[in-house]
């Protein structure tokens, strides 16, 4: 949220021709029953009588066994008979085993038979793929990560064929259920019945920014007269292979119309929090002398269109505006930024070129951007875009059959994906795809994944009692209409095993009531393996705590796995809505980067506690960053890292050991309007070597309430009343 205070049917005959990769099984599927839960579990030593060894097999992650404080100590579970264990699940506290081991016995004594062990152990959540056959397993720590013991909230263990487990129903891919929030319209469907449904949607979620309703609208290959008018939580898109395939006389339009601005209650051209909205894979000729408004901030991504006309990116008056995505777009007129205050455009055909620039304008691999510039006007171009990979799309081929097409990677690309036809990429049937609804149990969920199945999310709100794992290479995880992923039990929402190609699209994961020490994880602590063939690839991913209700995540996205490649994520500590609060939507990190080579295009991670974003990856690249600090720090006192003597956290820190990070295009904000009085040190934070370099930097007091002293490290000028912009062209 921001407040600024200035200013024809084609037929897919070549579809027949695409790569169609088997789904890949799981050589055994591993159980999804935790079988150490309730079972007899003992310990080298306890802290005190509330942290008892069996607390950490109960089930209730609001438990924990915690040890005396010194090396070695372990926990060790009886599953009650022999078992061919697979995965072990480790839930740390904040005290945790920086070396450790997993071990079997099948007597609880020697000798102990390690299957995992670790010296550079982080915490969190872990999950961790394994082999080993054994009546006992114990974590066997030797060396703590802090002056405490080691303290686990739980330990999970899964077996192989741990259960036959629930049936997976086939998916018909001619004829698939994606629930009752989807709407699939073909060209002999009446006009009048398309637009009463577009209508009625829009009714509902014009104001809606917190509610449990999710919609999708697609359109099979064909022609419409349609005008959408785009509100929250509704994705409309093609069913095409290519944008042109599926084609919209009229409008997909986001309006600036609801939400005051400034003291006037009768100006309503606000779009600063015009979030969770997607336009997708058609194109749409508007009609003669008119133009498109797209008048959004976070998480409202226009992806894979094509705009035969002009378009405005805010309300096209006064209205303010706060940032969002054009990604392997065409848009034939011109795109006018007006108010917008940073935005991101990557991989696009602007044939009518661009016009303004506020803050921050960020362009990679565009064909038609302009100039590169900074600051005023703050353009940041990047000529082609190193590595890429576009998001996964639903789609129907030539014989009625719905498929997920897989985009292929691309490097040093400009322009879109699309433009000299078919794109490079595989196609998956939806048969091997297991179509989640609302209220299907993860234990279902992660049956599907184990037998080598994909997974569509249908619209709506997913609840979890257990994390979702990703542990086959390539599995597609894919959202339609802001599917949207709550964790009820304290534990992540999804993790990633260290393995090829996984891809994560199009989905909101909300953080629930019990704290989750993180709510996605991209490979375990530790990950090593390379994966700069086939990186794995997040996209439009958002993230969120408090807002709908008052959520808690100490860490939003923890990516511990090399080559990973981000392409637009919004992560976001709630700072309006139900459950706000510093100390009730608690939330310390919002990104953290642990891999090797991981590469950021659009990232936004706004207001947590400490600092938004860590890297301590080598070798990581950001393309355009934007963020806020929290609006709510009560003083100094209660919000400053301990490093230097800094006050406040920076929005972006690069940690010490970093040799190489390079970053364009990057942003921070402050507004304290609980008390105008604190001050942030920094808006990055960055160890000052020669392979660290930042380009295009500003640092801004939004409407000059509260203070940020210097741009990067002890460089640029301070943004406060009397100055409320600064910038910096390059650092060093």
């Amino acid at each position: 949220m921001k407040r600024i205070l200035a200013a024809a049917t084609t037929v897919f005959a070549a579809a027949a021709l695409l790569t169609i990769p088997q789904a890949q099984a799981a050589p055994l599927a591993c159980g999804t029953t935790n079988v150490a839960q309730g079972k007899t579990a003992t310990a080298s030593s306890t802290e005190n009588a509330g942290t008892r060894a069996s607390a950490a097999v109960d089930g209730n992650p609001g438990t924990r066994w915690a040890s005396a404080f010194s090396d070695p100590q372990w926990l060790q579970v009886d599953l009650g008979s022999t078992q061919q264990i697979c995965r072990v699940g480790l839930n740390w506290e904040a005290a945790f085993g920086r070396s450790f081991q997993i071990q079997v016995s099948g007597t609880g004594a020697n000798p102990w038979t390690t299957i995992y062990s670790t010296t550079t152990g982080t915490g969190g959540n872990q999950t961790l793929d394994v082999t080993g056959t054994g009546r006992y397993l114990r974590v066997y720590g030797t060396t703590r990560a802090t002056q405490y013991g080691y303290s686990l909230w739980e330990l999970s263990v899964f077996t192989d064929g741990g259960g036959s487990g629930p049936v997976i129903p086939p998916t018909d891919p001619r004829n698939p259920n994606l629930g009752p929030n989807t709407f699939v319209f073909d060209p002999s469907t009446p006009q009048s019945t398309i637009q009463s449904r577009l209508n009625t949607i829009a009714a509902q979620m014009r104001t809606n920014q917190f509610g449990t309703q999710r919609y999708a609208v697609l359109f099979k290959p064909g022609s419409y007269n349609a005008d959408v008018d785009l509100r929250f939580y509704t994705q409309v898109a093609g069913l095409g292979l290519l944008p042109d395939q599926v084609n919209l006389n009229g409008h997909v339009r986001v309006e600036a119309d609801w939400l005051q601005q400034g003291d006037n209650p009768n100006n309503l051209g606000n779009a600063t929090q015009n979030f969770w909205r997607a336009a997708e894979n058609l194109s749409v000729t508007l009609p003669a002398g008119q133009i498109e408004r797209w008048a959004v901030s976070q998480a409202a991504p226009y992806r894979r269109m094509h705009l035969r006309g002009q378009v405005q990116l805010w309300n096209g008056g006064d209205g303010w505006a706060s940032g969002g995505l054009i990604a392997d777009s065409q848009i034939d007129g011109v795109a006018v930024s007006g108010s917008q205050q940073q935005f991101f455009t990557r991989n696009s055909d602007l044939r009518g070129g661009w016009n303004g620039s506020v803050w921050n304008m960020v362009f990679t691999g565009t064909n038609g951007a302009p100039a590169q510039n900074f600051p005023n006007p703050s353009h940041t171009v990047v000529t082609n875009t190193p590595k890429i990979r576009e998001k996964p799309f639903l789609y129907i081929d030539g014989s009625g059959e719905y498929r997920v097409f897989v985009p292929a990677i691309r490097e040093n690309s400009r322009g879109t994906s699309w433009a000299s036809g078919n794109p490079a990429g595989s196609s998956i049937s939806l048969a091997d795809f297991y179509v989640v609804q609302a209220g299907t149990p993860a234990a279902t969920i992660n049956a599907a994944l184990a037998q080598g199945k994909h997974l569509l999310f249908t619209p709506g709100i997913h609840h979890l009692n257990d994390t979702i794992r990703v542990t086959n290479p390539n599995t597609v995880v894919l959202g339609l209409g802001l599917a949207t992923l709550t964790p009820d039990t304290g534990l992540p929402a999804i993790t990633v095993a260290d393995v090829d190609g996984v891809k994560l699209a199009g989905m909101l994961i909300d953080a629930g009531p019990q704290n989750s020490p993180v709510l996605a994880e991209i490979g375990p602590s530790g990950s090593s393996a390379s994966h700069a063939a086939n990186p794995t690839s997040l996209h439009d991913v958002f993230f969120r705590v408090g807002g709908q209700h008052a959520g808690k995540a100490t860490v939003s996205l923890r990516i511990n796995s090399k080559d990973v490649i981000g392409d637009h994520m919004w992560l976001w500590r709630g700072d309006h809505g139900t459950g706000i609060g510093w100390n009730i939507n608690t939330a310390q990190n919002g990104l953290v980067v642990n891999g090797d080579n991981v590469t950021m295009y659009g990232l936004f991670v706004e207001h947590y506690q400490q600092y938004n974003t860590i890297w301590n990856g080598d070798n990581g690249r950001t393309y355009f960053y934007q963020n806020e600090m929290p609006y709510d720090p009560p003083s100094n006192a209660a919000w400053g890292s301990s490093g230097g003597g800094a006050q406040g956290w920076a929005a972006y820190k690069v940690a010490d050991s970093v040799t190489n990070h390079e970053a364009w295009g990057v942003g921070a904000y402050c507004f304290f309007n609980t008390n105008p009085a604190v001050v942030a040190s920094r808006g990055f934070e960055v160890p000052n070597k020669p392979g660290v370099r930042f380009h295009g930097l500003v640092t801004v007091s939004l409407g000059g309430v509260g203070t940020i002293n210097r741009v990067i490290n002890d460089t640029g000028e301070v943004a406060n009343q009397p100055h409320q912009v600064s910038y910096v062209t390059n650092y060093p």
